[in-house]
């Protein structure tokens, strides 16, 4: 005769309860902005080079209180924002928006004016991009000439040794990775160019 058991939680431990406001917080919104055609760019080379969604990138820049507050505090002083640009909606959290929208109440700051400020934030990566950029170059052409160097070496091998020798397998071996290598590298540094390359 099987002997009953009481039931257990899965966790033998309290553990604390999910707090649903800060999971709506975390929920998807749409919101369109009046952006100029030079942040709407910034946004998109810094997500395109770094492999990091708008919608994350943007969250980052916007959800930092404190220097969301520092910007709007500058506007509030300063004068008249001028609307400009063109429209530009993006996918944001609501928790973002909702800072946003406080932030622009608190300091009688002008939204739009807060979101383009807070993306051009992001110019010192691009510089910082683009200098990498120049010294991902010279590396990859670096990488070429080896590669040109290897074929060179293994086409020797195979004069002195003969082709068959083990020698010139572990040559060859050595060569598909270099060659691998190479074509990944260059893959990245034209991605990387072509974006580098847009209107800023």
């Amino acid at each position: 005769m099987m002997e009953k058991t009481e039931h257990r939680d899965a966790y033998p431990f309290d553990l604390p309860e999910a707090d649903t406001n800060e999971l709506r917080s975390k929920q998807s919104v749409r919101a369109t902005f009046k952006l100029s055609k030079d942040t709407i760019s910034t946004l998109s080379v810094v997500s395109n080079q770094l492999g990091v969604k708008q919608k994350s990138l943007f969250d980052q820049l916007v959800a930092d209180a404190e220097v969301l507050e520092k910007i709007a505090r500058e506007l509030s002083s300063a004068e008249p924002y001028r609307r400009r640009g063109v429209q530009k909606t993006l996918v944001i959290s609501r928790g973002t928006l909702s800072l946003l929208q406080k932030m622009a109440e608190t300091y009688d700051a002008p939204r739009d004016a807060l979101v383009e400020m807070s993306i051009q934030r992001l110019k010192p990566v691009i510089a910082q991009e683009k200098a990498k950029l120049a010294q991902r170059k010279r590396i990859a052409a670096k990488v070429k000439n080896a590669v040109a160097a290897q074929r060179r070496l293994l086409t020797e091998a195979s004069e002195t040794l003969g082709p068959e020798d083990p020698l010139c397998d572990h040559l060859s071996c050595a060569l598909e990775r270099l060659e691998s290598a190479h074509t990944a590298i260059a893959a990245f540094v034209q991605k990387s160019e072509r974006v580098m390359a847009l209107d800023l």
